[in-house]
């Protein structure tokens, strides 16, 4: 028994050092890049620009593409590329075609400074906005590349060594890039442009490694990829379809501004409350925009302006097969766990380096102790939560997970009454790194296990989306809320919201006991 289990502890080495294994290292690298050049790193840059917390928080809508990747994600997995998909293939171009739009929207914000006025603000929302919407694309056809490239049993090393990547380019895109700028003489009250200009273009400049990356690996081999072909005119019909629902989208948030502006004075009186009554705005807004995409989308298809066999094998079957095979109930309540899960630790990582700045830490302290001590603490939750999901099951390390994400919320509150100790500092981003790893290991092994291998692209897609929708819209509202509530306030409501988490995973942690449904093979682990 013990010989057998070195032999395995041998062949899960050997793996790490497969060709599709490393590559996908090279590839986390290059989608854990831009997360933080639109979260953190950003918040600081707009902080010491002078841009108030508020709007600064308003900056992480920017990453909404990342919840709406459903969207296109069938457009991206089945339409070619003129010449790039002959010279690289469907995966490595649409890569390609990702990595240039990241790049591009790095440099626009590099070459824009925020504290110049407020066309200056918007013009950096729009990058941001092109470098979420790059960056969530490249994200989709890496999750397709790392599937079909390689075989089911380097699914689980690859999948290891893309997260380490990963990690590593948050450590370079968030450290790195506070180093930079702390280095360069950025500072807050003594703000100083060129410093995160240049530091934006280094950032731009470290995506060369992925842009290699995608240059020299191979294409996935033929036989392993099945596509539809539905017709040149087909996929240019339906990316049209996506750019007219996307335009209406657009449409819609300009033409009421001015509306929802008018509308929070009278709601704000009536409910006693300005910063409750913007969000009810924003989000009937938001809904607005969502529906008006919606009619455009289904008026186009009816009056076949698009395929409606490519839209229903698209949208519709995947999205069904998850129904038929969970049953309508049951569906719901994975959706409902997946779409709330993460909102503790969304929310309050938006403003968490705005807080630490605003506790009287420098950049160069947030960036060793948060940024490198952080990442180390959160692989060390990884690999404690992998190994906890095996032993006892992912369910159960879910709502240990989801438990420790919400109580270790409230040492922020201790902190923010002791004020900045580097012990006290040293603690909190032990414990909340360390549960936010664990959480996060677990609930990516149940995202998997609720895949259908037919429909892993789109249906992978839907679940990624759904998971960071809810808490990445409310998370707009943190500073906001901080103004409104204080830092002790703030971090105690984030705590409470774990709760309904907690309970989701206990009514599902029951089915799984008594329901033989449950207990088969899509949530085991």
């Amino acid at each position: 028994m013990t010989k057998k289990m070195f032999s395995g502890w041998r062949e899960s080495l050997a793996a790490f050092w497969h060709p599709r294994v490393i590559t996908m290292l090279f590839f986390g690298f290059s989608a854990g890049v831009p997360i933080l050049l639109i979260f953190s790193s950003l918040s600081l840059w707009l902080r010491e620009a002078g841009v108030e917390r508020s709007a600064v928080t308003f900056f992480s809508w920017a990453a909404l593409g990342y919840s709406f990747k459903y969207v296109w994600a069938p457009l991206v997995d089945q339409m070619p590329l003129p010449l790039l998909t002959r010279w690289l293939g469907r995966r490595r171009g649409w890569i390609l075609v990702s990595q240039a739009g990241i790049v591009t929207a790095i440099l626009w914000m590099a070459f824009t400074d925020p504290a110049s006025g407020h066309h200056q603000l918007t013009v950096m929302a729009m990058a941001a906005v092109l470098l979420g919407f790059s960056s969530a694309n490249q994200d989709i056809v890496i999750d397709a590349y790392r599937i079909e490239s390689a075989g089911e049993a380097l699914q689980a090393m690859m999948a290891s060594a893309y997260i380490a990547g990963y990690r590593i380019g948050m450590l370079v895109a968030g450290a790195g890039a506070l180093f930079l700028a702390d280095a360069l003489g950025s500072a807050k009250g003594a703000y100083l442009y060129d410093a995160w200009r240049t530091t934006y273009m280094a950032m731009a400049g470290v995506m060369g490694i992925g842009i290699i990356t995608t240059l020299m690996v191979k294409e996935p081999a033929p036989e392993q990829v099945v596509y539809r072909e539905y017709g040149t005119m087909a996929y240019v019909r339906a990316f049209v379809l996506f750019l007219l629902a996307a335009a209406g989208f657009v449409l819609w948030f300009s033409q009421t501004a001015g509306l929802a502006a008018a509308m929070k004075i009278p709601l704000g009186q009536l409910v006693a409350n300005d910063h409750l009554a913007g969000f009810v705005v924003e989000g009937m807004r938001l809904a607005g925009g969502i529906g008006v995409a919606v009619l455009i989308a289904r008026g186009m298809t009816a009056a076949g302006f698009v395929d409606k066999v490519m839209v229903r094998t698209s949208y519709v079957t995947p999205i069904s097969e998850f129904y038929n095979r969970y049953g309508r109930s049951l569906a719901w309540l994975l959706l409902s766990l997946i779409g709330l899960y993460r909102v503790s630790d969304i929310v309050l990582g938006v403003i968490s380096n705005v807080f630490y700045q605003d506790l009287g830490f420098s950049k160069s302290q947030i960036a060793g102790v948060v940024k490198t001590f952080g990442l180390l603490m959160t692989i060390a939750g990884g690999f404690l939560g992998g190994m906890l999901s095996v032993r006892f099951g992912v369910i159960r390390i879910l709502f240990t997970g989801a438990l420790l994400a919400s109580l270790t919320n409230l040492l922020f509150v201790a902190m923010a009454n002791v004020g900045p100790s580097m012990p006290m500092l040293y603690l909190v981003i032990s414990a909340d790194n360390l549960a936010a790893g664990l959480a996060s290991a677990a609930f990516v092994a149940f995202l998997s296990s609720l895949t259908n291998i037919r429909f892993t692209g789109v249906q992978y897609a839907l679940f990624s989306s759904l998971m960071t929708l809810f808490p990445k819209t409310f998370s707009g509202y943190s500073g906001t809320m901080v103004d409104t509530l204080g830092y002790p306030g703030f971090f105690t409501m984030t705590a409470v919201m774990g709760l309904p988490v907690l309970v989701l995973v206990l009514t599902l942690l029951f089915l799984s006991l008594v329901t033989e449904q449950v207990m088969e093979e899509p949530l085991a682990t």
